[in-house]
């Protein structure tokens, strides 16, 4: 095992280490904070040092779970688990730009760290709480704004940013003196721990970034989207159930507390004095002891904003108690007003005596919603309703609460999520694939003399890239293709033909790359090889297109073969090998496979010199899903104005996919797929491609059973 192997395994445990004593002393300090009830909380020492020693991913992961174990004795703290994290990535890019161990510029930080976390902390604090956590600093921040003549916000958010600058000070002051007292080689051998290659020096990460820099859609950018997507999705989704449930059940209770109330009241109203009570009010005998009863009823109902007794006709509802919430200034016995335009449907449900609700309103001054059960006399006949409105309001601004709340809670992750998708990306995929393309370039075109060859294969195989997947198998193979090129070299000292043979090698592995990622294609690019010289080798027995089939081209053609779907690299998995239909957007997707292969086509015809068949490669890969009747795409190309590889192409690729089994369908019969490439010919396909395919069925049904044995025969 190499020198820095050794090194990188000690490191991973120091960093390992490390972070857990970073979270150990935050916790520590900001405990006995808690516990002194001082407005400090000195909970970012240990984030500040990790992220000096290690990098801003150890940093984050610090930061954010330092808030979730002082979750345990301080329930508000992981609502600033983003803070802590993004006094990791301040202190990062501090140290990215600066040098540590200037006083002028720690100082900087410390009011950087400082100003970031008293202004965050302060808005959030004030968001949740409409207040402070802390008397003392409470306090303190009045006085400040009475002072300024400010609110009381401002105040306390002064106040904050000052009691940080002592708080990230003394966080700031700790780390420099641990980078001071670790070792250097220490230091260096946790720094390094993250990488799964050899430790790139300096000039050449610059090189390898200034490599990348024309990439449109990059790796790293394309895995972080997509994993604070899928995160996103997930807590909408979650925090809409919980919501939901948590809706439907208050007001399932509260309902019921309505019912409740109405149904008690009902038996408690003397139905003889209903007219004597419209008509005089207070003044009758026993309407306000009932009067004050139903306010006991009300206010003993949990949620039951408004409690009253009306008289309902066809136009209009009269008022006979009105217990309004404050202070009883509902409408007086007798007042009339119009039935509302949202309770006219429940009119004559209401007139034959029926128990009407719950019916939901949204009023100026509120949401609720209310029931009506009818008081009948001893006759049973219905004399009045009483009515109990629910406030909803409150059901919205628990969401609104609860939704803030979440949003903080997960703000920390999404940060931890982000740096470990931009981590994991960048050590096991972005960078040792650029560094394998940069030494790959410089190996293809930095000359051809052996002594250049022989130091790029050494440059290449000192990467030593380790990552355990796919990518160091690439890596590998890539190794072994230009070490045996260089020894071909040796031997030949034919640099033009060495570096094609290598060119070739390189985009035949970049296709079975693509074929390896689609679990759905197996031997695609084998069957449709074969299919494609089934065709062309028919259409010059026939004599058609004489004047473009040509030896060259028919071993051109059959050559490319393999990388018509070579595009695919830029396909996600998730569309590439979707179980069911495509939607339409990743239908739209998976059509730039075809744009996207031309393109890597042409950007390799242009490193090789000379006429070569990547020229064919760059037509099927980019028209072999254009249609004769001129409707398929990308460009939208009818006839013979499509290269005729592409057309030979498009009847192969058409027929495996119809003979191959794929997660959402069985293989078509070979007669049924048949039917349809003829059903095509003159509309999707070339009509001479389909009756040369035709007439050498034989020839096919071979290829057919040596691929796919299951498939039924005509």
């Amino acid at each position: 095992m190499k020198k820095y192997l050794v090194k990188a395994y000690k490191g991973r445990k120091r960093r390992i280490a490390l972070i857990v004593a970073g979270i150990i002393i935050n916790i520590l300090f900001s405990f006995v904070m808690y516990r002194l009830g001082l407005p400090f909380f000195f909970d970012t020492i240990g984030t500040v040092m990790v992220t000096a020693a290690a990098g801003v991913f150890p940093g984050i992961i610090t930061g954010v779970f330092t808030n979730v174990f002082c979750m345990f004795y301080n329930e508000s703290s992981l609502f600033f688990a983003f803070i802590n994290a993004f006094a990791a990535i301040i202190t990062a890019q501090f140290i990215k730009y600066c040098d540590f161990s200037r006083k002028g510029r720690n100082i900087l930080l410390i009011l950087s760290l400082a100003l970031f976390s008293g202004v965050t902390s302060t808005a959030v604090q004030w968001w949740l709480y409409r207040d402070v956590q802390y008397s003392a600093f409470a306090d303190m921040g009045r006085a400040i704004a009475d002072y300024l003549g400010s609110s009381v916000l401002f105040g306390f958010m002064i106040t904050n940013v000052l009691l940080n600058i002592l708080d990230k000070g003394i966080a700031v002051l700790i780390a420099i003196l641990f980078i001071r007292f670790i070792p250097d080689d220490t230091l260096n051998d946790i720094r390094n721990a993250g990488w799964r290659q050899a430790p790139p020096s300096t000039e050449e990460t610059k090189s390898f970034k200034l490599f990348g820099r024309g990439v449109f859609h990059s790796v790293g950018g394309r895995m972080v989207v997509s994993s604070l997507a899928v995160t996103i999705i997930l807590v909408v989704i979650m925090a809409n159930i919980g919501l939901n449930q948590y809706f439907e059940n208050s007001k399932s209770e509260k309902i019921e507390e309505a019912w409740n109330a109405v149904t008690f009241a009902a038996e408690y109203i003397d139905t003889d004095k209903i007219e004597d009570y419209i008509k005089n009010g207070e003044e009758v005998e026993g309407y306000l002891e009932t009067e004050e009863l139903l306010r006991n009823i009300r206010n003993n109902a949990l949620g039951v904003k408004y409690l009253y007794v009306v008289r309902v006709d066809k136009k209009k509802c009269t008022f006979i108690f009105d217990l309004d919430s404050v202070d009883n200034e509902g409408y007086s016995p007798g007042d009339q007003v119009d039935i509302e335009e949202e309770f006219k449907e429940y009119v004559p449900n209401l007139l034959k005596g029926e128990i009407v609700g719950p019916i939901e309103s949204k009023y100026t001054w509120g949401w609720v919603s209310t029931v009506y059960y009818p008081v009948t006399d001893d006759g049973g006949r219905v004399v009045c309703y009483v009515g109990a409105d629910v406030s909803m309001n409150y059901l919205e601004e628990y969401a609104t609460q609860f939704l803030v709340k979440v949003l903080l809670i997960l703000s920390g992750f999404f940060i931890l999520i982000t740096a470990f998708a931009i981590w994991i990306t960048s050590v096991y995929t972005a960078y040792p694939i650029s560094t394998m393309a940069s030494r790959v370039e410089s190996f293809s075109v930095n000359g051809d003399e052996q002594e250049t060859l022989d130091s790029n294969v050494k440059a290449i195989r000192a990467l030593d890239i380790r990552t355990g997947d796919e990518v160091e198998k690439l890596y590998k193979a890539i190794c072994d293709m230009t070490l045996n090129q260089a020894e071909q070299m040796r031997a030949i000292r034919r640099l033009s033909e060495s570096t094609a043979m290598m060119q070739d090698g390189l985009i035949i592995t970049m296709a079975d790359m693509v074929e390896s990622r689609d679990s759905d294609t197996g031997a695609h690019i084998q069957k449709t090889a074969a299919y494609v010289k089934i065709i062309v080798e028919a259409l010059e027995r026939k004599g058609y297109y004489a004047e473009k089939i040509t030896p060259k081209f028919m071993s051109d053609v059959v050559r490319s073969a393999p990388l018509h779907d070579v595009g695919k690299i830029n396909i996600p998995d998730g569309i590439l090998n979707k179980p069911g239909k495509l939607t339409d957007e990743e239908y739209e997707i998976m059509k730039t496979h075809t744009t996207a292969g031309k393109k890597i086509m042409e950007n390799a015809i242009g490193t090789v010199r000379g006429e070569n068949y990547l020229k064919e490669a760059r037509n099927m890969a980019a028209y072999h899903h254009e249609r004769w009747d001129g409707r398929g795409y990308p460009e939208g190309l009818h006839g013979e104005v499509i290269p005729l590889s592409a057309r030979i192409m498009a009847v192969a690729d058409v027929f495996d996919a119809l003979t191959s089994p794929r997660v959402y369908k069985p293989a078509f019969p070979l007669e049924k797929a048949l039917s349809i490439l003829q059903e095509g010919a003159g509309t999707q396909f070339d009509p001479k491609c389909v009756e040369v395919f035709m007439d050498s069925l034989p020839e096919v049904k071979v290829i057919l059973k040596k691929f796919n044995p299951d498939v039924p025969d005509m």
